[in-house]
C-alpha cells in the first residue's frame, strides 16, 4: 500500500500537464487503490509531532488559536526551526503544510 499518491506531486505547481491522461488510463479491476489520494508525499517527523500535540490540545477543549499556542509551547512543541510558537508563526505553518 503506497502512503501518498505519487501523481499528486507533479501537480503541486498548479500547472496542468502537457501530456494530459499519459499513464492514466483505469483499466477495470487492475487500477491501484491510493488510500492517500491527497497526499504527495508521507508526513515528515515534525509534522507527525505537530498533529499528535494538536489531537491532545483539542481533546482538552481549546479552540481559541492564544490558548492553542500557549498550550503547544507548554507541551514543548516548537516550530520545525526549534523555535517557540506564536499566533503568526502558527498561521503561517497551517497556511504552508495546508497548501
Amino acid at each position: 500500500m503506497t502512503d501518498y499518491n505519487p501523481k499528486l506531486a507533479t501537480w503541486l505547481k498548479n500547472e496542468p500537464c502537457t501530456e494530459a491522461g499519459i499513464n492514466n488510463i483505469q483499466v477495470p479491476g487492475r487500477t491501484g487503490n491510493i488510500i492517500w489520494q491527497t497526499r504527495h508525499r508521507e508526513p515528515s517527523r515534525y509534522e507527525q509531532a505537530l498533529v499528535e500535540h494538536l489531537e491532545a490540545i483539542f481533546a482538552t477543549g481549546v479552540v481559541e488559536l492564544e490558548s492553542l499556542v500557549e498550550a503547544l509551547n507548554a507541551r514543548g512543541s516548537r516550530t520545525e526551526n526549534s523555535a517557540f510558537w506564536t499566533a503568526e508563526s502558527f498561521q503561517a505553518e497551517m497556511a504552508r503544510l495546508g497548501y
